[in-house]
């Protein structure tokens, strides 16, 4: 049985501008499985250059489960790019020290958490994701959505703010897909799954 190697960067030969995500990240505070590949047009490199506003001293995480497909220029927005919401300004008056490094005192930024991506997730051309969001498992985001609500598992969304537009299977379907959760099979069951997996009929999975 061969399968291809979660271990490498370039997966596709003589190819260099998708990747497997988990294998070039360097951040320690994104998280991705395996698997989960990333494709951009110019350079996978820019994959962290678009986990945006992503401070250490914040400490939220951008979390990716397996077998997600990330397409060129999607966009992360991390906790970091809050600003005060309820109070009369939103001018983030401490960070520029003097007189004003006390403005924040007894307060603190918004922070929604971690962000996180699910399992089997495609993620379209420039779309974006907002802080704190959850995308469940076989979510598909259409391109250039932006994502500011959670989304729920198998539904297909798109649009500023992104609004459901449908779901990829009925909801009997979908509670029997997550409960197999065929992305955490051994890797040699999803190989003989193969042409099962890329059907539409979920009773002929093999067990």
């Amino acid at each position: 049985m061969k399968i291809p190697n979660k271990n490498i960067k370039f997966p596709l030969a003589n190819y260099g501008k998708l990747c497997f995500l988990k294998n070039i990240i360097t951040n320690p505070n994104i998280d991705v499985g395996d698997f989960t590949y990333y494709d951009d047009f110019e350079n996978v490199g820019n994959f962290e250059k678009n986990v945006k506003y992503h401070f250490d001293f914040i400490g939220d995480k951008l979390i990716i489960g397996k077998f997600c497909m990330i397409a060129s220029d999607v966009k992360f927005i991390m906790n970091g790019a809050n600003h005060l919401t309820k109070s009369i300004s939103s001018f983030p008056f401490a960070i520029f020290g003097d007189d004003w490094k006390d403005a924040m005192i007894g307060k603190e930024y918004p922070n929604k958490g971690n962000t996180e991506i699910g399992n089997d997730v495609w993620i379209g051309f420039n779309a974006t994701i907002m802080p704190g969001i959850k995308i469940g498992d076989g979510a598909i985001i259409a391109s250039n959505s932006v994502v500011s609500n959670n989304v729920e598992p198998y539904s297909i969304v798109g649009g500023n703010p992104a609004k459901e537009i449908k779901k990829r299977f009925t909801n009997e379907q979908i509670e029997k897909l997550l409960k197999i959760s065929w992305w955490n099979w051994p890797i040699e069951k999803i190989t003989r799954n193969i042409q099962n997996l890329t059907n539409d009929n979920i009773d002929v999975l093999k067990m």
